[in-house]
C-alpha cells in the first residue's frame, strides 16, 4: 500500500509538490498517520512536514572509529579460522605416530581389504602428493566429497552466500558496461558503480508546501457499507467475525449485524484471541440394509428425501445405526417440501386457463381465490426461514382446482 513514507515516490513527491502544474494522483486510501492519508484528507493541507534521508561518507574521527573497528572483527575472525584450522589437523592426524608422515603408509592391516590393496604386496614408500590420509585408511586413496543436496517442503535449500556478487565480479561487470578496451570507465559507468566507503544516513526535516494537485480514485475494488451490509444480510451467517477496519467503522458494522444479521458477532483487537466454535449435537449413524429396503425415496431437484421411523441400536462395533422400528409407528402430519415462486406459480396458473395477478403481495386467483406467502418474522438475514403457503377463499370449484395446481409444485412427506 502507498504512504509516501520512503523510497522514490517520497523523493519524488517533494520535487514535485511545489509545481502547481503537477498531479498526485493516489488509487487506493492509504493507511492512517501515513503522508499519503494526510494528503487525502478533505480539505488537502497546504503544507506537510517530511523527513529527507541522505547519505554521506564517513571523514575525520567517525572514519578512524570505524576502520579501527573493522581491524579488530577481521582479527578476530581471522584468530578463529586459525584455530578451527589446527583443531582439523589434529583431527586429521589422529594419535597415530605412523600415520604423521603422508610419505609412509602402514598396510599391516591391508589383508582384509584385497580389492583395495595389489596382490603383490604392500605400499610402502608411496608417494603421496596433494593430500593427507585420515588415520582410519590402510591403504592410499584419493578424496571423494560427495555433494548432497538438502531438500525442504519447498525444494532444494539455497546457499545465499553462493549468489553474492563479489567486488572483483562486480569491477568486471562495470568494465564490461562502460569501459573501453584499455579499461578506462567513463563517469556514466562510475556511477553505477556500487560505492564501497563507509558512511551514515542523516536525517532532516523539511516542509514541503503542497502546490500540487491531489486527486483520489477508487481502484481497490472494495465495497461500500450498503453493499456489505446487504451481502451479509443475504449471506445470514451463524457467527460473524469482524478485522481490518477503523474502530468507528467496526463498531457501526457490528452494531447493524447485531440488530439485523445474527446474534453473535466479533470485532476482536489486536493479538486477541477468540473461541468460535459452535457446540452443536451432531451424530454419525449407519442405516441398516434392512431399513433402507422399506425407504421410498422422492427425487427433489439433485437430491432424494424421504420421511421414516426408526429405531436407534449400535452395531459390533459400538457405531449408532438405524434399524426398523419394533413397534408400528405413530402417524405424523404431512410436510411438503419445495420452495415455491410466486412469480413462477402464476405463470403456471395462466397457462392452465386461470385468471391470475398479484395485488398487494398476495396472488389473486380468479374472483374468490388468494395466495399468499407468509414467512417468519423473528428470522433475521432474510433467508429461507420457516415460511407457509396461505391459500383463501370460500369453499367453491376454483378453490380446490387451485389447491390441487398448488399441491403439485411440492413434495408430500
Amino acid at each position: 500500500m502507498a504512504s509516501l513514507e520512503a523510497g522514490f515516490s517520497h523523493d519524488i513527491f517533494v520535487e514535485w509538490a511545489t509545481d502547481a502544474k503537477n498531479l498526485v494522483l493516489f488509487t487506493e486510501r492509504a493507511q492512517f498517520g501515513t503522508l499519503a492519508r494526510m494528503l487525502q484528507a478533505d480539505p488537502p493541507p497546504k503544507a506537510v512536514k517530511v523527513t529527507m534521508s541522505k547519505r554521506i561518507p564517513l571523514v575525520g574521527e567517525e572514519l578512524i572509529a570505524y576502520e579501527e573497528e573493522q581491524n579488530r572483527i577481521k582479527k578476530e575472525e581471522a584468530l578463529k579460522a586459525s584455530l578451527i584450522k589446527e583443531e582439523e589437523l589434529k583431527a586429521s592426524h589422529g594419535a597415530d605416530v605412523s600415520m604423521s608422515d603422508p610419505l609412509v603408509i602402514d598396510t599391516s592391516n591391508a589383508k582384509s581389504l584385497p580389492d583395495v590393496v595389489p596382490r603383490g604386496g604392500g605400499c610402502r614408500d608411496i608417494l603421496i602428493d596433494g593430500f593427507t590420509p585420515p588415520s582410519t585408511s590402510v591403504a592410499p586413496m584419493f578424496p571423494f566429497y560427495e555433494n548432497n543436496s538438502e531438500w525442504d517442503d519447498f525444494g532444494e535449500v539455497i546457499n545465499p552466500d553462493d549468489y553474492v556478487i563479489k567486488d572483483e565480479d562486480m569491477n568486471q561487470g562495470a568494465m564490461l558496461v562502460g569501459g573501453d578496451m584499455d579499461g578506462k570507465i567513463d563517469e556514466a559507468s562510475a556511477s553505477l558503480i556500487l560505492d564501497s566507503r563507509p558512511s551514515k544516513v542523516v536525517s532532516s526535516e523539511l516542509t514541503v508546501p503542497v502546490k500540487c494537485s491531489l486527486i483520489y480514485m477508487d481502484f481497490e475494488g472494495r465495497s461500500d457499507a450498503r453493499s456489505v451490509k446487504s451481502i451479509l444480510s443475504h449471506m445470514a451467517p451463524l457467527k460473524l467475525v469482524l478485522v481490518h477496519g477503523t474502530a468507528e467503522a467496526t463498531e457501526h458494522l457490528k452494531q447493524h449485524c447485531l440488530k439485523h444479521v445474527c446474534p453473535h458477532v466479533y470485532a476482536p483487537q489486536l493479538e486477541e484471541t477468540i473461541d468460535v466454535t459452535s457446540d452443536l449435537c451432531a451424530y454419525k449413524v449407519q442405516l441398516s440394509e434392512k431399513l433402507m429396503s422399506n425407504i421410498i425415496f422422492k427425487k427433489l431437484g439433485e437430491n432424494e428425501i424421504a420421511w421414516f421411523d426408526s429405531d436407534v441400536g449400535k452395531t459390533e462395533d459400538e457405531m449408532l445405526t438405524l434399524l426398523p422400528c419394533s413397534t408400528p409407528a405413530p402417524p405424523h402430519k404431512p410436510i411438503l417440501v419445495g420452495d415455491l415462486k410466486m412469480a413462477d406459480f402464476k405463470q403456471y396458473l395462466a397457462d392452465n386457463g386461470v385468471q391470475v395477478e398479484f395485488a398487494s403481495g398476495a396472488l389473486r386467483c380468479g374472483e374468490y381465490v388468494t395466495i399468499r406467502k407468509v414467512g417468519d418474522a423473528s428470522h433475521k438475514g432474510g433467508g429461507a426461514g420457516s415460511q407457509q403457503i396461505v391459500i383463501e377463499g370460500p369453499a367453491c370449484e376454483d378453490y380446490y382446482k387451485i389447491r390441487e395446481y398448488l399441491y403439485s409444485h411440492f413434495y408430500l412427506l
